[in-house]
């Protein structure tokens, strides 16, 4: 055999083994994945608290009102806490009659623990029933990243949603999804594969809530760095927020739904 015949058959075997090495650390990738999303989806979270009310007034009597309501996932309902004031919209509400303009908040929600983009319809028809708000606060996405949905098409509902809102006079105000990069209950590799779904949805929702005439506050970009050095701002099932990462998501929310609140006109 010459020396260019054993060259070509030793490059064959060496490529047919990096083909096998390849496919073997793909399938072995793809089953680590599996068996950590199984993981995570079995795992035992936080429940909404059911003797959490979902309405309340906060704030001086006499103060100029404002009707503040929360579209979205568990992050609406403050899943993860049991006590009003350390939800996300107590936690908005107290800052809001605390500052400057003085509010008297009238707040509820809508939201629904679990639900995607395609769900805020519903939302939205029942955020509009009776009194209609001054301000909504959208918070979706995370449910969207985790079942890896294509963020253009979940951009689209919540761009409706944005839409339908400001047409029946509302100021509207989103928190886009999460950084899931930082949540615990994930385990590595599988927690940076929801982080970048994640940063895929956000930038998304991102372009299609300008175009509909909201507001947007990177949660990801504002936050994340905070929840990934702080285990402390996640609750019990190192996925949901508890009270000091809802403070922490307040207090970047805050500038965007006073200014909304400060040009939103009574109804």
């Amino acid at each position: 055999m010459s020396e260019r015949d054993l060259a070509t058959r030793l490059a064959g075997r060496l490529g047919r083994a990096a083909l096998l090495t390849l496919v073997a650390g793909t399938v072995g990738g793809a089953a680590v994945l599996a068996g950590e999303a199984f993981i995570a989806r079995h795992r035992r979270y936080a429940e909404p608290e059911l003797g959490l009310a979902l309405r309340a007034t906060v704030g001086r009597t006499g103060a100029p009102p404002l009707r503040l309501v929360l579209l979205g996932d568990s992050s609406a309902l403050g899943v993860g806490v049991d006590r009003l004031d350390d939800t996300i919209g107590g936690q908005l509400a107290n800052l809001l009659a605390e500052g400057p303009t003085g509010r008297l908040v009238h707040l509820s929600s809508v939201g629904v623990s679990g639900s995607r983009s395609t769900d805020l319809a519903t939302q939205v028809a029942r955020a509009l029933l009776g009194r209609r708000p001054d301000v909504a606060l959208i918070l979706i996405g995370a449910n969207d990243a985790t079942g890896l949905r294509r963020p253009a098409e979940a951009a689209a509902y919540l761009a409706a949603a944005v839409h339908r809102l400001r047409e029946a006079g509302v100021e509207v105000v989103v928190g886009t999804c999460p950084d899931l990069g930082a949540a615990r209950a994930i385990a590595p590799p599988l927690r940076q594969v929801v982080g970048w779904s994640g940063r895929r949805i956000a930038r998304a929702q991102t372009a299609a809530v300008l175009d509909a005439g909201g507001q947007v506050v990177d949660l990801a970009t504002e936050t994340g760095p905070v929840f990934r050095a702080d285990a402390g701002t996640l609750c019990h099932d190192g996925y949901h927020p508890s009270a000091d990462g809802y403070r922490v998501w307040a207090h970047a929310l805050l500038p965007a739904v006073a200014a909304a609140a400060a040009v939103a006109s009574p109804h």
